[in-house]
């Protein structure tokens, strides 16, 4: 009798997202595994979540949150343990059933994450912006793995968990669209290119070109920052032009290796985006930008 009311219990047990990291760390694979979607147990048994995860979790004593994101129908949050070498994430339903599992290995580059440019810097565009891609590890800014784009950013426009309205095959159905860039620090403009096609959303992106149609800023101290993935003909800058934080540079679109409308930005010491470095970008207040923050930039400047 004991051993049904045991598992009965298994199998009905809900974990909130505050409890998963302690539910791993305390070897809970079965009640895991149970709650996770039928998709997901179709890639991956219960016999190989409980083997990844007791080699992955030996010597973690704790996790902690370091962000949150909400998408579709669901909820992403990532953790990270005391080292900083180890993360694990996650996405909840509106169920609460676990649809996607990620425990990865992080790559840390102390030597550089603890640099900040010597720019400062305030957001590029007005109003409230989505950090979708952010931060110091690949769980939470998939451009981490690459020197460099490695602190880059990526922003979008969310409303009630969805970046659209009406039909996803339409770039202005896309909050971001069309939306004013504004420069971020005072600079002189260095490279433009402002008439590649916009790509179709949820359809295939221009790898050729991949920052599609952006401006490149020189700033002191040899730092230049890109802003990417603009519309289509909306730059309103050329070569040789000195912009202050806030001027109107262009509007947001979905050129280059771009799937949906959204502004990438990063600062780097090399005006070649293949050829230079990232680096972690100085905001005016402070603060170190992580996905999943609401950031909100200044208001546009007068002409």
């Amino acid at each position: 009798m004991e051993k049904v009311k045991m598992t009965r219990k298994k199998s009905s047990f809900r974990y909130t997202p505050d409890q998963l990291p302690h539910a791993f760390l305390r070897g809970e694979y079965e009640n895991i595994y149970a709650q996770t979607s039928p998709a997901f147990r179709k890639r991956v048994s219960a016999a190989e979540l409980r083997s990844l995860g007791e080699d992955f979790h030996r010597g973690v004593d704790r996790y902690e949150l370091q962000s949150t994101i909400l998408l579709e129908h669901a909820k992403r949050y990532v953790w990270v343990d005391g080292s900083g070498e180890k993360g694990l994430a996650a996405a909840f339903d509106e169920e609460g059933t676990i649809i996607s599992l990620v425990i990865l290995h992080l790559e840390t580059h102390p030597e550089t994450d603890s640099m900040l440019t010597r720019t400062v810097f305030v957001p590029p565009f007005a109003g409230e912006w989505l950090t979708y891609w952010g931060g110091h590890n690949e769980l939470v800014n998939y451009h981490y793995a690459y020197p460099n784009q490695r602190y880059a950013f990526d922003f979008l426009v969310m409303k009630e968990g969805r970046t659209f309205t009406g039909d996803p095959a339409a770039n202005e159905s896309y909050y971001a669209f069309g939306q004013p860039i504004l420069a971020p620090a005072f600079g002189k403009v260095v490279g433009v290119a402002s008439h590649i096609p916009d790509n179709t959303p949820v359809g295939t992106v221009n790898e050729t070109q991949p920052a599609g149609n952006h401006v490149i800023l020189e700033h002191e101290a040899g730092e230049y920052s890109l802003l990417a993935h603009l519309k289509q003909d909306s730059v309103c800058v050329e070569v040789g032009d000195c912009v202050q934080p806030g001027d109107l540079i262009g509007l947001c679109g979905n050129s280059g290796n771009s799937s949906e409308a959204h502004l990438h930005f990063q600062v780097s010491d090399s005006p070649v985006l293949l050829s230079g470095h990232s680096i972690p970008v100085r905001f005016q207040d402070g603060r170190r930008i992580v996905q999943g923050q609401l950031v909100s930039g200044p208001d546009r400047r007068s002409e």
